[in-house]
C-alpha cells in the first residue's frame, strides 16, 4: 500500500483505508518473499470483529533449517557481519526512516492484528520502534574495544565480535515493539537474525523485512518465519547452528527454551518474562496523579502487559479515597473499537485470552475478592472479545489473582500499613520485572527503590523510560536487557588476545 499522505481521522475512515490495504502473508528467506516450504498456511484474525485478516504462511522445522542455512552463509561471508560499523549504521538508520515513512500503514497493521487502539499504534508503536532501529544503528559507531593495561612487553586486547546467527521469538502484545528490541542491537552487532513472530500477530514483522532491504540490508541478514511456535518455535530452539534465542513471552515459554538450549548447543538464551509488578501508593503521594497511572499501568493495551501494575498496593489510611479515585480514572478506559482514534482500550487478542479474563475474575469472586467496577464483558463489536475495566479491593496476598499473570485489564487492590509491611507485600512474588512507588518522601523513595526487587521501578511514574535505559526482569520475569547501550552486549563475543612484543 502508498502511504497516505492524510492520516484518517474517524473510525469510518480507518476502515476503508483497512479494506483497501494488500496484506502480505508469506515468509521472508534471502531477500524474498516466499510461501512456507509445506504450502501450508493458516489464518490470522482481527480480534475487533474476529474476522479473518489474512492467510499467514505456515512455516515448520524444513523452514527453519533453510533460514538457519541461509543466515550462516551470509554472517560468514561477511557481506554484514564485516561490514564497518559506520556503514550499518547508515543502513539502519534508513531502515528506521522508512519505517516513518510508512507510518499509517503499518500502525493499521499492528492495530488490525493486536486489537491496540490505534491513537496508541500511531503515537508509540511505530515510532517507538523507528527511534530503538535508528538508536541502536546511530551507537554501533560510537562502541570502542579496549586495550589492557599491560606492561610495555605486551598488547592486551579485548575486542567484540558478534555471535552469528540469531533467533528472535516475539509475543503478540507488543508485536513491532518487542522485534525491534531486538532486531534494533542483534543487527547493528553484525549478525544475522531470525524472526519468528506469534502465530496470531506476524503482519508488522513481514512487512518490516521488506522495509529492511530496501534499505539496503543484505539478502539473508534478516529472515521472517511466521508459524507455530509447537513446531516452528521448538526447531529453532533445538537447532545446532543458532548460536543465541532472545524471546519475549511467558515464564513457561521460557522455560521451555532454557531446556531446548541444554539439550541442543547451549545456545545463549536471553528471556523476558512475565510479571506482577506492585505499584505501591503512599499516603504522602499526589493522590489524584498516582490513580490516573495506576488506571493507565493496568487498562493501557487492555491489561496485556508484562509490566502492567496488575497489583496495587494502598496505605490503609487512604485506601477508601483511593481506591474511588482509581474506579473513576477506570471510566476513559472503556473498550470500544481499536481503529476508533477515541478509544482508549481495545480487544482482548482472542478468545482464549478472553476465556482467561473470565476465569480470573471468577476466581477473585470465589475467593472473596470484593468486586468494585467491572468484571463482565463488553458487546462493543459483534465477533470480538471485549472487557470492562476491572477493580477488586480486600485482596490478599494469598489469593491466586494476587499471584498469577492475569494479562488482562484486572487490578487487585491490596491495602498495607508500614512501609516494610508494603514492601514485604511487594516482594512476595516470583516475578520481578517492574514496580511503582508514590510516594514524597524522598528517603522512602530510595529505601523502596533500592529494595524492591524487580529490573524497573519508577518512582512517582509509571511505564517511564526511554530507549537509554535496559528493561527487563530478576527472579522468573528473565534475564539479560532490551533497550540501552546494555542491550549490544547480548549480542557479542568477548574476545582476548594477549600479543608478546618482545
Amino acid at each position: 500500500m502508498k502511504e497516505e499522505n492524510n492520516i484518517p481521522q474517524n473510525l469510518q475512515e480507518w476502515q476503508a483505508l483497512a479494506a483497501s490495504l494488500k496484506i502480505e502473508g508469506r515468509a521472508f528467506i534471502n531477500g524474498e518473499y516466499v510461501d512456507a516450504l509445506s504450502g501450508e498456511t493458516r489464518a490470522t484474525y482481527n480480534p475487533a470483529n474476529g474476522e479473518e485478516l489474512a492467510q499467514i504462511a505456515s512455516c515448520g522445522p524444513q523452514d527453519a533449517d533453510l533460514a538457519v542455512n541461509v543466515a550462516r552463509e551470509t554472517f560468514e561471508s561477511g557481506v554484514w557481519s564485516k561490514m564497518p560499523p559506520m556503514q550499518r549504521k547508515k543502513i539502519l538508520v534508513r531502515f528506521a526512516e522508512l519505517i516513518e515513512e510508512h507510518l499509517v500503514e503499518i500502525a493499521l497493521l499492528e492495530s488490525l492484528d493486536a486489537g491496540k487502539p490505534i491513537g496508541d499504534t500511531m503515537a508509540v508503536d511505530v515510532p517507538g520502534a523507528a527511534t530503538t532501529i535508528r538508536w541502536s544503528g546511530e551507537a554501533i559507531d560510537k562502541i570502542y574495544d579496549e586495550v589492557a593495561p599491560t606492561g610495555p612487553g605486551e598488547l592486551g586486547l579485548v575486542t567484540r565480535m558478534p555471535l552469528g546467527v540469531v533467533a528472535a521469538i516475539v509475543p503478540w502484545n507488543f508485536p513491532l515493539s518487542t522485534t525491534a528490541w531486538k532486531l534494533g542491537p542483534a543487527l547493528a552487532t553484525g549478525n544475522s537474525v531470525i524472526l519468528k513472530p506469534a502465530s496470531n500477530t506476524p503482519l508488522t514483522a513481514i512487512k518490516l523485512a521488506g522495509l529492511a532491504k530496501k534499505a539496503g540490508l543484505p539478502d539473508g541478514v534478516l529472515n521472517v518465519l511466521p508459524g507455530p511456535g509447537s513446531s516452528l518455535g521448538k526447531a529453532l530452539g533445538l537447532h545446532m547452528d543458532i548460536d543465541c534465542l532472545t524471546f519475549t513471552g511467558s515464564t513457561e515459554v521460557g522455560k521451555t527454551l532454557t531446556e531446548y538450549s541444554g539439550q541442543s548447543n547451549l545456545k545463549r538464551t536471553f528471556l523476558e518474562l512475565g510479571g506482577k509488578s506492585p505499584n505501591i501508593v503512599f499516603a504522602d503521594a499526589d493522590l489524584d496523579k498516582a490513580a490516573d497511572a495506576a488506571a493507565l499501568a493496568i487498562f493501557y493495551n487492555q491489561g496485556e502487559t508484562c509490566t502492567a501494575g496488575s497489583r496495587l498496593l494502598v496505605e490503609k489510611s487512604i485506601a477508601d479515597e483511593f481506591i474511588q479515585k482509581v474506579s473513576k480514572a477506570a471510566e476513559r478506559f472503556k473498550p470500544g473499537h481499536p481503529q476508533d482514534p477515541n478509544t482508549a482500550m481495545g480487544a482482548l487478542i482472542d478468545r482464549s485470552q478472553f476465556d482467561t479474563v473470565e476465569f480470573y475474575v471468577a476466581k477473585g469472586l470465589e475467593q472473596g475478592a470484593q468486586l468494585v467496577c467491572g468484571g463482565q464483558p463488553v458487546d462493543e463489536v459483534a465477533g470480538g472479545y471485549y472487557y470492562e475495566p476491572t477493580v477488586f479491593r480486600n485482596v490478599t496476598g494469598e489469593m491466586t489473582i494476587a499471584r498469577e499473570e492475569i494479562f488482562g485489564p484486572v487490578l487487585s487492590v491490596i491495602e498495607f500499613e508500614t512501609e516494610e509491611e508494603a514492601l514485604a507485600i511487594a516482594n512476595d512474588s516470583i516475578y520481578g520485572l517492574a514496580a511503582g512507588i508514590w510516594t514524597n518522601n524522598l528517603g522512602r523513595a530510595h529505601r523502596m527503590a533500592r529494595d524492591i526487587y524487580a529490573g524497573s521501578v519508577w518512582v512517582n511514574n509509571y511505564f517511564g523510560g526511554d530507549i537509554t535505559v535496559p528493561f527487563g526482569g530478576f527472579k522468573q520475569s528473565g534475564n539479560g536487557r532490551d533497550k540501552s547501550l546494555h542491550a549490544l552486549d547480548k549480542y557479542c563475543e568477548l574476545k582476548s588476545t594477549w600479543i608478546d612484543l618482545s
